[in-house]
């Protein structure tokens, strides 16, 4: 998402050495009950009127470990007042956000100006490749708001990826095989 300054983030770097805004995979980030579609992506999110809830899936170009969380609201009550995270559960909607353990959950105060953190315990953040962020409630706005989300912690250059084709062989087919024989191991060839 995108920072509240007057410049983009990725052109700077708005925060230190720490921030982990260049490995949010930014195509891939959505969110559900969004007012206006794809607005994740954009850094400026609106839930729909009269229902302040928000669900945000945040995916990471490879593997990182979360020290902290920084959330910027909207003022007038929309500024989300708690937060639950899921950590690599792709595809959760709003009954299973309801009804899943978060792996920590906040009780956020109103940050206008982005100057808070939120800590995470760290054993709980590392080789985290996607988080969901699960915004409950606000402030007593009728929408909620959220202007920035970022991430402080270290990427560990690592990257899931998902294994295309595996064989499995039920019983061995001797051609695919060499036999130390032919090898020249002394063995005879297997029949």
């Amino acid at each position: 998402m995108a920072c509240l300054h007057d410049h983009s983030c990725e052109d700077h770097d708005c925060s230190s050495n720490w921030s982990l805004y260049k490995y949010i995979d930014l195509p891939k980030v959505s969110a559900l009950n969004e007012a206006v579609p794809e607005s994740a992506k954009s850094g400026h999110l609106e839930s729909n009127e009269g229902d302040p809830e928000l669900l945000v899936y945040i995916p990471f170009t490879s593997d990182v470990k979360i020290k902290s969380i920084s959330i910027v609201g909207g003022a007038d009550g929309t500024s989300p007042s708690r937060m639950r995270a899921f950590i690599n559960r792709d595809g959760i909607d709003f009954s299973d956000a309801q009804s899943m353990q978060a792996v920590q959950e906040w009780d956020l105060v109103e940050n206008l100006n982005g100057v808070l953190e939120f800590q995470t315990r760290y054993a709980k953040f590392q080789s985290v490749a996607s988080i969901t962020l699960h915004f409950p409630d606000n402030f007593g706005g009728n929408t909620s708001q959220i202007h920035y989300i970022g991430f402080k912690g270290e990427a560990t250059q690592l990257k899931r990826d998902v294994v295309a084709t595996i064989v499995y062989e039920l019983m061995p087919n001797p051609s695919d095989h060499k036999t130390k024989a032919e090898s020249g191991g002394g063995y005879s060839q297997v029949e």
